[in-house]
């Protein structure tokens, strides 16, 4: 489905935000995988702002899943689930800082809406296979969502 000229600007502007979040946040943390996460920023923006069936609970049962394989872009994806009120401002300027819920890696056991850990490159792409097939079995309607990087597709299941 086509996006409207106002629709479009909303999403550009919104997305701007969140670049600027994102060098913030790789400010306050010293360091970060800058060039991968403005590299999917759009993406992050288009689906958390138009596309993902979401609640303003990030366990709500029958929400879109989403798995950010390409895990060192989590320095783009905190601005957000913290833009999405998921998680406080105030977390990213610890990002990836000792004793910080959000690593360079965000935890699902740690980071509110984050439906799986990843990491070790190569293997969202199974975990985001498994959700949908789970959604499947179980009758649901929700879908899953992925994002890889350009390295991985050369790692693991992919």
């Amino acid at each position: 489905m086509a996006l409207t000229k106002s629709e479009w600007a909303a999403l550009e502007t919104k997305a701007n935000e969140l670049r600027r979040l994102c060098l913030d946040t790789t400010f306050w943390a010293g360091s970060g995988h800058i060039g991968g996460g403005l590299s999917c920023m759009d993406m992050l923006t288009i689906l958390y702002y138009k596309y993902l069936n979401l609640s303003d609970d990030p366990n709500w049962e029958d929400r879109d899943r989403f798995v950010l394989s390409k895990g060192h872009a989590g320095i783009a994806w905190a601005p957000v689930l913290v833009s999405r009120g998921y998680n406080d401002y105030e977390q990213l300027k610890t990002f990836n800082l000792t004793g910080s819920m959000m690593g360079m890696h965000l935890d699902a056991n740690k980071v509110k809406g984050v439906d799986a850990s990843t990491g070790s490159l190569g293997h969202g792409i199974s975990i985001a296979l498994g959700m949908a097939l789970a959604a499947r079995v179980q009758k649901k309607d929700w879908w899953t969502y992925t994002i890889l990087g350009d390295g991985e597709c050369d790692e693991g299941q992919v």
